[in-house]
């Protein structure tokens, strides 16, 4: 199968607490990654979606590649090391919200190196999803994400990408750097406010889409969580309202965003159109605990979006 939407990035296992006080926490077993929680949300949503990675040769690298088996994303061209382990995180849930706590250096993911992607499949496929973790686990996975745009490009394939921040694994100025430098080479990009502003400077969302369009990207689809989405491009932005829900984990709702977005453009429809779709399952993927359990399926947005 040749995928519509390819993604590149980190998979990691998931530990996500499930219990909380004084008492020693119970976690959940489960999966995560940005790239590859988007990755999983378009194909639920009924995308041809493959994923481009390098996992350990052992039981967590086992895990993801029955995962996206049962997801019906494509891993033909996914590497196994025998030399690398598969990263793993963990996830605490307190008054602050969730935090992140990574065991990833010396992944598998993190040893890619342009020489590994495989040119044919980019090119084969119409978007290219990226994120800004991938540029920050190692200078050789940075290049290759680099690499992967210049295949893309050649070969008319979209790029999007998500600045994902994370300024554990990187300094603030070497992102700024990578991330800004990065940009202009996308067809479409997914930051989110939080991100932005500390990428940015600025605060006001209609300022950082102005930034962010100033910078060379056609369309800028900027993440505010509860308040939706600011979907910007050259002469026309759109506010797109969020949706209210009995939200218990947030963790993997923007890469859900991101995901659910590139489906539709797939399909065809506006990039207005799909921002309304993509905020309703991002709202819906919070409902549940962890990355991939709650993302929802097509049928479940749209009866979700029925609801007014």
């Amino acid at each position: 199968m040749q995928p519509d939407i390819i993604a590149l990035g980190e998979p990691l296992i998931e530990f996500n607490q499930a219990s909380r006080g004084t008492e020693p926490a119970n976690y959940r077993l489960g999966h995560g990654g940005d790239t590859s929680n988007a990755i999983i949300a378009a194909a639920r949503q009924g995308a041809r979606a493959g994923y481009l990675t390098a996992l350990g040769d052992d039981t967590f690298g086992d895990m993801f590649v029955e995962l996206w088996r049962q997801e019906g994303v494509d891993t033909s061209r996914v590497i196994r090391n025998g030399e690398a382990p598969t990263g793993l995180y963990f996830v605490t849930h307190g008054p602050a919200g969730h935090v992140f706590s990574y065991r990833r250096a010396g992944s598998a993911a993190s040893l890619m190196k342009p020489a590994d992607l495989p040119a044919d499949y980019i090119a084969g496929a119409r978007f290219l999803h990226l994120s800004g973790i991938s540029q920050a686990i190692s200078d050789s996975c940075c290049d290759s994400v680099l690499a992967a745009i210049e295949i893309a490009r050649e070969n008319g394939v979209k790029v999007s990408y998500d600045t994902n921040l994370r300024l554990k694994l990187w300094p603030l100025q070497r992102a700024r750097a990578i991330t800004h430098a990065t940009i202009p080479l996308c067809d479409v990009i997914f930051p989110s406010l939080e991100d932005a502003t500390v990428l940015t400077g600025l605060e006001d969302p209609d300022a950082i889409a102005d930034f962010y369009l100033g910078l060379g990207v056609p369309l800028v689809v900027l993440k505010l969580g509860p308040q939706g989405a600011l979907v910007a491009q050259p002469g026309d932005r759109r506010r797109i309202a969020g949706r209210k829900v009995e939200t218990v984990d947030a963790t993997g709702a923007g890469d859900t965003f991101d995901g659910a977005f590139l489906s539709m453009l797939v399909r065809g429809e506006p990039p207005l159109e799909a921002a309304r779709y993509a905020n309703a399952a991002a709202a819906l993927s919070t409902c549940g605990y962890g990355a991939v359990a709650p993302i929802p399926t097509r049928e479940q947005v749209l009866a979700f979006l029925q609801q007014g």
